[in-house]
């Protein structure tokens, strides 16, 4: 058993990748693929830190903050969870997942850009339909919607996690707020979704596959409230496509990779091996078109109804908790745990030849 990161498998798999699928790889993914194969290996400099609390110094390898790359994630989720802490509302939060059936992945795959446009707008489409028949909102509920690619087979699997506050302002511009723990039924999200998904797909031109299901799974499930139902989500939502922690060998005779993963219902830890190649190739396949926005506000949540916002926060009186001091794992000292600051930035190394 043999364990690697990220880079070095790159760098052993990459001319079998280019061999196979160099036709299929778009520039926007070769883009990636030098990201991660440069990320914290010294191709991109390093950074010299100095420990207020001891005399410890350590030179930290740059990483590449490639949003594709799976070392980089910890960031963003960070900067995501901010944010909300300035949107926090008094209410119950709640996850509402559409999922594409797997007769639709092919096409979703052909046509990215334009079928994950329809799956966001149709999916708040949904939502707003039966927040305004809602027997507490009677309202428009705000939201806020993240896309992933991936299962945690690392299988292609596009779906939609929406995050919805149970409350709204209905059109007496009156905040209302849902009971209890139930927002929506999934099974009758997945009725009105699939039927405004196909029709939107019908209207670009698109042509369905012979066999499409006639149940869509759409789940809602309450999350919490308040900060730490944020805090649960940021984690949730930017996990990357994988942990690098969770690739657990690679077998230089057979050229397998193997990785952990938690299965979704059972919570049971499960392992997969995959040919280097197809593992890599996977990787690839979750890489968004670029520049695409795979999160996005909408309602009272989005950038431009900060006013509103602002008002809705006043009127009920929301005490938005402190940001605590953000010090990253990698500016704190291994030894005391104290904050540690940057000295000097050291240039880039050639890597060496493989």
């Amino acid at each position: 058993m043999t364990t690697v990161s990220l880079s070095q498998l790159i760098d052993i798999g990459r001319p079998a990748l280019l061999a196979r699928y160099g036709q299929q790889l778009t520039r926007h993914q070769r883009q990636a693929l030098d990201a991660m194969d440069q990320c914290r290996t010294g191709a991109l400099g390093a950074t010299l830190m100095a420990c207020e609390g001891c005399d410890q110094r350590q030179v930290r390898l740059r990483s590449c903050g490639h949003r594709s790359c799976p070392r980089c994630q910890h960031h963003a989720a960070a900067d995501w969870l901010e944010r909300q802490r300035a949107k926090l509302l008094p209410a119950p939060y709640f996850m509402v997942t559409f999922t594409l059936p797997a007769a639709l992945r092919p096409l979703a795959y052909r046509h990215q850009q334009a079928v994950y446009d329809l799956l966001f707008t149709t999916a708040i489409a949904t939502l707003r339909s039966f927040g305004l028949r809602h027997d507490d909102l009677k309202a428009e509920p705000a939201a806020t919607a993240v896309l992933h690619t991936h299962n945690r087979r690392l299988d292609y699997h596009p779906h939609l996690h929406v995050i919805v506050p149970g409350a709204g302002i209905d059109q007496r511009r009156q905040w209302r707020k849902v009971k209890g723990r139930y927002l929506f039924n999934g099974r009758a999200l997945g009725t009105v979704f699939r039927a405004r998904f196909i029709d939107a797909l019908k209207y670009a031109g698109f042509q369905l596959p012979a066999k499409c299901p006639q149940r869509w799974i759409v789940q809602c499930q309450h999350v919490g409230e308040g900060l730490p139902a944020l805090k649960y989500l940021s984690r949730y939502l930017y996990r990357g496509v994988i942990d690098e922690r969770k690739i657990i060998n690679f077998d230089v005779a057979t050229d397998t990779v193997t990785f952990q993963y938690q299965e979704s219902k059972t919570r049971r830890r499960r392992s997969r091996s995959l040919p280097l190649v197809e593992f890599l190739w996977r990787l690839m396949v979750h890489v968004l078109p670029r520049g695409y926005r795979r999160v996005r506000d909408f309602g009272f949540l989005h950038g431009n109804a900060k006013q509103t916002r602002a008002v809705i926060q006043i009127v009920l009186r929301v005490v938005i908790p402190p940001a605590p001091p953000r010090i990253p794992s990698r500016f704190r000292c291994s030894s005391c745990q104290a904050a540690m600051n940057v000295v000097t930035v050291i240039s880039a190394a050639p890597r060496p030849a493989t």
